[in-house]
C-alpha cells in the first residue's frame, strides 16, 4: 500500500516508552492511551488471529503484536490514508511480516471482508475503540477526521459489535474501550451473542468517577458478567501509578487479560 500522505504533515512519535514508533499526521485525531489500554486487555496468545476494526494509524494493533510474538494482525480502517500509515508503522517497527492494514469499513458487507481475506468466524480475537460520541447528544468536532474517529451514532457502534460477532470463531473474544457512562448500552448491544462479559473501569485518579472502561466479552458464552476492580492512571499528587506505568511505558498486560 503506497503511501498516501505528505510527509511534512506528519510526525513520529514514541509509543510504550519508545518500543514503537508511530507516524502519524499531525492534525486530526492523535494517538493517546486509549489504543494502548485497549492492546493491554486483549488476551492474545501466539499463534491467534486479531482483527482490529477502526485501526487509526495502528497504535493498538502495533502494540498487540509487540507484545505477544507470533499473534498474526488484520487492522482495519476506513480512511485509505490512515491504512496506508498503518501498513507504514508496521515496517517501521519490523512487525510487517505479522500485521497488515486494510482500507475497509467496518459495516462493509461480508463479501468485502471476504475479499480482503477475512472470512466469517476466522478470528480469534477482535478489538476496536469505536467512535464513542453520540452526534445527537454532544456537539461534534469541526475537524472531518476527528470528527470521524470520535463520534457515530449508536446504531453504528452496535453495527459494529455485529460485524464482531460475525468475524469471531466460537468462544472467541472482543475487547473494547468506550466511555464509561455508555456500559448500559453496551450490554444490551452485546446482546445473546456474547457472555462472560468482563469489565474494568478506568479512573484519571483513585477519587474520580471512571471516565472509560475496558471491556472483554466471549462470543456464544453464557458466563456471567464480571466487574474487575479499577484501574487508576495516576495517584493524588498526578504521578503514573505503577499499573499505569507498567501497561503505558513497558507495554505490559493487564494482570487479568493474560491468557
Amino acid at each position: 500500500m503506497r503511501l498516501p500522505v505528505d510527509c511534512t504533515d506528519l510526525s513520529e512519535d514514541a509509543v510504550l516508552g519508545g518500543r514503537l514508533r508511530l507516524r502519524q499526521p499531525r492534525r486530526g485525531h492523535r494517538v493517546g492511551h486509549e489504543a494502548v489500554l485497549l492492546a493491554a486487555f486483549c488476551p492474545v496468545r501466539a499463534g491467534d488471529r486479531v482483527v482490529e476494526l477502526g485501526a487509526g494509524v495502528g497504535a493498538a494493533g502495533l502494540a498487540l503484536a509487540a507484545r505477544v510474538p507470533g499473534a498474526s494482525i488484520t487492522m482495519i480502517e476506513l480512511d485509505p490514508q490512515l491504512a496506508a500509515l498503518a501498513e507504514e508503522n508496521a515496517r517501521l517497527n519490523g512487525l510487517a511480516e505479522r500485521v497488515r492494514a486494510v482500507a475497509l469499513d467496518a459495516l462493509a458487507p461480508p463479501r468485502a471482508f471476504a475479499a480482503a481475506g477475512i472470512a466469517p468466524q476466522s478470528a480469534t480475537r477482535v478489538l476496536m475503540n469505536p467512535p464513542f460520541n453520540d452526534p445527537a447528544r454532544l456537539r461534534a468536532s469541526p475537524d472531518a477526521k476527528r470528527r470521524l474517529a470520535h463520534a457515530a451514532s449508536r446504531d453504528t457502534v452496535s453495527a459494529w459489535i455485529r460485524t464482531a460477532a460475525r468475524l469471531l470463531r466460537s468462544r472467541g473474544t472482543l475487547t473494547l474501550i468506550f466511555r464509561a457512562d455508555g456500559l448500559a448500552d453496551l450490554l444490551a448491544w452485546l446482546g445473546g451473542a456474547f457472555g462472560a462479559v468482563t469489565v474494568q473501569p478506568v479512573h484519571s485518579r483513585a477519587e474520580a468517577p471512571a471516565v472509560r472502561i475496558l471491556l472483554r466479552a466471549t462470543v456464544g458464552s453464557r458466563g456471567p458478567l464480571v466487574l474487575l476492580p479499577g484501574l487508576i492512571l495516576a495517584d493524588a499528587q498526578g504521578h503514573p501509578t505503577a499499573e499505569a506505568e507498567a501497561v503505558l511505558r513497558a507495554g505490559a498486560a493487564l494482570p487479568l487479560s493474560r491468557p
